[in-house]
């Protein structure tokens, strides 16, 4: 693996690949711990700031692909939407609706982290050429497989559902 890809990278890409890293690592204890002590809270406060930073971040790094207007993309709509998603999430907290604030921020754990997280796999992205080199196409494969298996999941789910 060619660090330099990162460790030269931007400012912004920086920043946004250890907000990445962070929020990964702390929401399962933030998110999914059942019991909600100090570490559920300080946890779940700094997840929430991460989360911030890495929508920023996101804002600041250009689109490398599908550039729109100026520098942004449709990728940018994910930073957008989770800062939106942070917005609802802390309001529905603040306002002691504790189901709507976990479904929230449960959701913009899974998909907002997952699916920005497969799209960094993408031919011509950064991550793509750390972690495939000269194998850019093995990031579409593994994008295929995981919407294959999801497409799965989801059949299998409404077929026991009924």
């Amino acid at each position: 693996m060619d660090w330099a890809i990162v460790t030269e990278a931007p400012l912004a890409v920086r920043v946004h690949i250890g907000a990445a890293l962070a929020a990964i690592t702390l929401g399962p204890v933030a998110i999914f711990r059942h019991s909600r002590d100090w570490l559920h809270h300080g946890a779940g406060a700094l997840w929430v700031f991460v989360m911030g930073v890495l929508a920023i971040s996101g804002l600041l790094i250009p689109a490398s692909l599908f550039p729109l207007i100026g520098p942004f993309g449709p990728i940018h709509l994910l930073s957008l939407w989770a800062l939106w998603s942070l917005s609802v999430g802390l309001a529905a907290l603040w306002r002691g609706q504790r189901a709507k604030h976990g479904a929230e921020m449960r959701a913009l754990y899974w998909q907002g982290l997952a699916l920005a997280g497969l799209l960094t796999l993408l031919p011509g992205r950064r991550l793509n050429r750390l972690l495939f080199g000269e194998v850019p196409m093995m990031g579409l494969w593994i994008i295929c497989l995981v919407a294959l298996a999801l497409a799965i999941l989801l059949v299998r789910r409404r077929v026991l559902a009924k």
